[in-house]
């Protein structure tokens, strides 16, 4: 307070490591982060340090900034808690998107012969070539690209119809 820069430096970086540590006690879910709030409070102290009463002790004054400095902190978050969603990912539901999409393609190659269909899913849904689908299928390159002509067909003849 009498203006020594060497004193007030010392006492700042006391404080980071006291309200440091009141911070991470206080926070136990993502969404604040401790040196956030030891900022905002050191910068208020800096501020407001004309408000301290010398005669009284410094670090209730300290900590009173600082639980105002966090509960400021956990009201720009709001009230939603923030999960990783790779924690849990294996439980959820398939998405609706994903679901109808896969419901459309069997509905789309259900009505093809045998041959046709394993080519247009090996070719069109899989995304493999006509030569690892001839490959795979024992089938000439020639009859894989008649056979997906062929089915590409009846499955537009068959939705223009629908």
């Amino acid at each position: 307070m009498a203006g020594d820069e060497g004193a007030y430096a010392v006492f700042l970086e006391r404080v980071a490591r006291h309200v440091r540590g009141f911070c991470r006690r206080r926070i136990v879910h993502a969404g604040v982060e401790p040196e956030d709030v030891v900022q905002e409070t050191l910068l208020a102290i800096h501020l407001k340090r004309h408000t301290w009463r010398q005669d009284e002790a410094v670090m209730p004054w300290v900590y009173a900034i600082a639980r105002f400095k966090l509960i400021d902190a956990f009201r720009r978050r709001g009230r939603h808690v923030e999960v990783d969603i790779d924690d849990f990912a294996e439980t959820l539901a398939e998405p609706e998107k994903e679901a109808s999409l896969a419901r459309d393609i069997d509905r789309a190659l259900g009505g093809l012969a045998t041959v046709q269909r394993n080519v247009v899913a090996s070719i069109s849904v899989e995304g493999a070539t006509i030569g690892e689908t001839a490959h795979a299928l024992g089938m000439t390159e020639s009859a894989v690209r008649v056979a997906l002509h062929r089915g590409l067909k009846a499955i537009a003849r068959r939705f223009v119809q629908d």
